[in-house]
């Protein structure tokens, strides 16, 4: 399910990120880290990749350093450029698919805490009013939240189990494109005129 994504923007493997984690010393999953910069992109934060990683040790006390700091940037890059492709390129960064359910299952609810950790300090940067939010916008947030409390059923089969995880996979994809698109509405100093623009589903 993943390795699609991969191909088309680059090698951003989750082994990659975590062994560059673990070599930081940095006790966060990569889920985490893509759902932290995934959350800022969303609230309309700035593109600019010198952004995303200062605001990513602002909103997860994250610093990383080095090569891996280049590598986080550029991450940060393409996944600004995947909310706005018209392809739906979108995909949060998770285990591999031969992993076991239970840990792609949390590391999905971390991607989900990630997520609501960065959208919640580009909001506050960005001094955004709750008002300004759409309904939409509210309710996938809850959904997102809980989300991130998310654990591999005990009583269902590893069938069942794997449709659940990618059923709320394919819905993240979808709910974190249509926030990204929602919070231009309601960011009048930033250019949209190259962004693409697409309805909500």
């Amino acid at each position: 399910m993943y390795d699609d994504f991969q191909e088309d923007v680059g090698v951003f493997e989750f082994d990659e990120f975590a062994n560059h984690l673990l070599d930081q010393g940095v006790l966060a999953s990569p889920s985490q880290l893509h759902g932290c910069l995934s959350g800022l992109l969303a609230a309309g934060a700035s593109p600019e990749p010198e952004y995303g990683l200062h605001a990513l040790s602002q909103a997860l006390s994250l610093e990383v350093h080095g090569e891996f700091a280049n590598r986080v940037m550029q991450l940060y890059s393409v996944t600004e450029s995947a909310l706005q492709d018209e392809g739906f390129t979108f995909l949060p960064i998770l285990p591999h698919d031969d992993e076991d359910i239970a840990q792609r299952t949390s590391a999905l609810a971390s991607w989900c805490e990630g997520f609501l950790a960065g959208y919640a300090f580009s909001i506050a940067t960005e001094e955004i009013t709750p008002g300004a939010l759409s309904q939409e916008t509210g309710e996938v947030l809850r959904d997102i939240a809980a989300m991130a409390q998310a654990e591999a059923p005990e009583h269902e089969s590893e069938d069942d189990a794997e449709d659940s995880l990618i059923e709320l996979v394919e819905y993240l994809r979808v709910a974190v494109v249509n926030i990204f698109m929602d919070s231009q509405s309601v960011m009048p100093d930033r250019d949209t005129s190259s962004e693409v623009t697409r309805p909500l589903h």
